[in-house]
């Protein structure tokens, strides 16, 4: 099976996600820059999650460069990772109509903890179906990225009911972690070419 479907439609949801937390900013009935204050928490929330749902977009887009062929293993792990990212909207809303408190902050580290593994499952349902010398499996190594993000997103859940700031203090590290090009993927495939 091809992976164009696949790819179709993992960007529509990823579109949607993004459509849904944006129609969660709600304007203010006034017109003066004041009004906007109490919506910043809400937006902050909004501009971290729409980073996040872009670097799951640009890692998905070249994870998918990959892919020859598409295993019923991938299509069930793309859409185990696509059901995480869905709830992000939820997490986003409530953390940011909270300010960033406790529970709320939890959930999105949580959120953002099954999103990485499902992406990890993602990746090892692909190098399962392509093989162990596929051009995914040799980008990866020893994927410390990857791991890394998983360990922080792990910390920040407890650390949520601790000291919310630092919980998010981690999302914004991972999330800068992440905006520095991870170029594995792309000198492998300029390898094979």
């Amino acid at each position: 099976m091809g992976k164009n479907r696949l790819e179709a439609f993992s960007d529509g949801v990823l579109a949607i996600i993004i459509t849904i937390m944006v129609l969660e900013l709600r304007a203010p009935h006034t017109d003066s820059l004041a009004a906007l204050k109490p919506l910043l928490p809400v937006f902050m929330a909004y501009v971290l999650s729409f980073l996040y749902i872009a670097i799951y977009w640009n890692n998905h887009h070249h994870l998918m460069h990959t892919v020859q062929h598409v295993s019923a293993s991938i299509l069930w792990a793309n859409m185990h990772l696509l059901f995480w990212l869905s709830l992000v909207p939820f997490a986003t809303a409530w953390m940011g109509e909270n300010h960033f408190a406790a529970t709320p902050t939890a959930l999105y580290g949580f959120i953002l903890l099954m999103a990485g593994f499902a992406y990890w499952l993602l990746q090892q349902a692909i190098i399962r179906s392509h093989g162990s010398d596929s051009v995914l499996a040799r980008a990866i190594g020893t994927d410390i990225k990857g791991y890394g993000s998983m360990l922080l997103y792990a910390i920040s859940i407890p650390l949520a009911f601790y000291r919310e700031y630092l919980a998010d203090a981690i999302f914004i590290l991972v999330a800068l972690w992440w905006l520095i090009p991870d170029r594995r993927i792309e000198r492998r495939l300029d390898q094979r070419t």
